[in-house]
């Protein structure tokens, strides 16, 4: 399995706070079957900024490591980047890493219980740079919960979505649970990620979200979530789906 979203590197953001944590962390996740991943700190999120050569140099050191260990694991450079009035210019600048070495792929994140309303102009800004936005963890944003037709929204101007395993698997609780399973079903997420942090609290459980998705959504969503990940490592072209509006039932457990 390919990763494309986790917090391995060690002591620049909230997921490893050191080398041994970043080896415990890599073991687990060849553990749960992954292979490859993708290095994607937290960078100009108000909290954390780590620049693009920065993540680039701690990701070859980190790679070193492993390979010293024998720790079965290939990982490339990324990061998780927070929308934010600052994004346009880094992008110029040479600042921001994609998830592919073509420049296709870009990681975003929004603040947990926001979506900033100049949120569709800046996408369609980064687009116009030959960028796509990936939208980390939506099921996790408070108000796409309560407005889904943002989300919505985003993908159908070309922007795709990444769900987090844990989500899905019910680590987060059953209403973001839920909200995972209403994004997939609607057609509005295209890949599984770990986005793990720190041992044991933030783990590896993607091939427990395989499992439950092949028992939801059968063999060929599975397959499709897979090449959707090797997609955006390689910066070839992702499967989208027939996607349409989230349906909040009248009962809804978000």
């Amino acid at each position: 399995m390919i990763d494309v979203h986790c917090h391995m590197l060690p002591g620049i953001d909230d997921g490893s706070k050191d080398l041994m944590t970043s080896l415990d962390l890599a073991q687990a996740a060849v553990a749960d079957g992954i292979t490859h991943a993708l290095m994607t700190p937290h960078h100009m999120n108000g909290r954390y900024t780590n620049h693009a050569a920065d993540v680039i140099r701690m990701t070859d050191e980190f790679q070193g490591e492993l390979d010293r260990k024998n720790i079965p694991l290939t990982i490339y450079p990324c990061q998780e980047v927070r929308i934010n009035g600052q994004l346009l210019d880094a992008i110029d600048h040479g600042d921001i890493l994609t998830c592919d070495a073509s420049g296709h792929y870009v990681l975003i994140e929004f603040p947990s219980d926001d979506v900033p309303l100049y949120t569709q102009n800046m996408l369609f800004e980064v687009m116009q740079r030959g960028m796509i936005p990936v939208i980390v963890h939506p099921e996790r944003n408070t108000r796409l919960m309560k407005h889904p037709g943002l989300l919505y929204q985003m993908i159908e101007r070309g922007a795709f979505a990444q769900v987090t395993a844990s989500s899905y698997v019910g680590t987060f609780g059953k209403k973001v649970q839920q909200f995972s399973e209403d994004i997939i079903d609607a057609g509005l997420a295209h890949v599984f990620a770990s986005d793990a942090h720190h041992l044991p609290g933030r783990s590896y459980e993607m091939s427990d979200a395989f499992k439950r998705l092949t028992r939801k959504r059968g063999e060929k969503k599975v397959h499709i979530f897979e090449e959707n990940a090797r997609a955006l490592v390689n910066g070839d072209p992702l499967v989208r789906f027939n996607e349409h509006k989230v349906e909040k039932r009248l009962l809804s457990r978000y």
